[in-house]
């Protein structure tokens, strides 16, 4: 939003969760300006907002799209940022915004850089609602490159990191990523989607959904010491456990997602 009304609306707040941003990461090669306008000078205009209302806590969404394919797994808080796409450039941005902004104002923020989250109400654009939807469409799955891996967090356990974020003490200026240390590969993913599902699936090349070639990140997997330490935070609910009720609920709303929202 424009800097006045983040400003009215951080007015008598406590603590700000900034989750706002451009995040459909296909988009943002047709689209880069849009993403860094957002996604950087938006959180700028958060954290000047956080510093002239005084909040006790602001909690900045990161991601961990930053850190572009892993050099090293786990992937810890120290891994080299890396701007494989406009959306994670835009990204990396922000995180170094709020970061200065600690360090030059001592705006009181804290960084959660969130792994792949996914559940209930997610948008049929990202990726495991496309499997599921396809899945429960018919047996032909159409996907861009399956072979990248992914670490999966069910939207209730990130919930808990980012509450557990705003409320511990003495952790401003830090960076804390939320991740479950299990990595898997699309291909994979969509397979658990069809064994949940009680069917058979033939995966399909889409080219049109594969990101440039550079640009794709080839492997994701979170070590999330840091989280359990400061926060106490260790995810709840399994890969499994969290798609079978990710799958449930959207075969009880398929309504709410005609096919053009999930097949290109």
């Amino acid at each position: 939003g424009d800097r006045d009304s983040v400003l009215n609306a951080a007015r008598d707040v406590e603590i700000i969760f900034h989750l706002g941003a451009l995040i459909a990461i296909p988009y943002s090669y047709a689209a880069p300006a849009s993403y860094l306008r957002v996604n950087a000078e938006g959180t700028l205009n958060v954290l000047q907002a956080a510093r002239l209302a005084g909040v006790r806590r602001m909690v900045h969404t990161s991601t961990s799209e930053v850190y572009g394919t892993a050099q090293q797994v786990p992937i810890t808080e120290e891994h080299p940022l890396q701007g494989q796409s406009p959306y994670s450039a835009s990204k990396i941005a922000a995180d170094k915004m709020v970061e200065a902004f600690y360090r030059s104002f001592e705006v009181p923020a804290v960084i959660v850089r969130p792994f792949n989250t996914y559940g209930p109400r997610q948008s049929a654009r990202a990726i495991l609602p496309t499997i599921i939807l396809q899945c429960l469409a018919g047996e032909r799955v159409r996907l861009g490159h399956t072979h990248p891996t992914r670490d999966l967090n069910f939207v209730e356990d990130i919930v808990e990191g980012f509450l557990r974020a705003g409320l511990v003490p003495g952790i401003e200026g830090k960076t804390i990523q939320l991740g479950s240390g299990r990595e898997i590969s699309i291909r994979d993913l969509a397979l658990l989607v069809a064994r949940l599902a009680g069917q058979s699936i033939e995966l399909d090349r889409e080219e049109v959904r594969a990101r440039p070639l550079a640009s794709e990140v080839e492997r994701l997997v979170a070590d999330a010491s840091r989280a359990r330490e400061w926060l106490g935070w260790v995810p709840a609910v399994s890969l499994e456990d969290g798609v079978a009720r990710t799958l449930e609920w959207f075969k009880a709303h398929r309504r709410l997602y005609p096919a053009d929202t999930y097949v290109v």
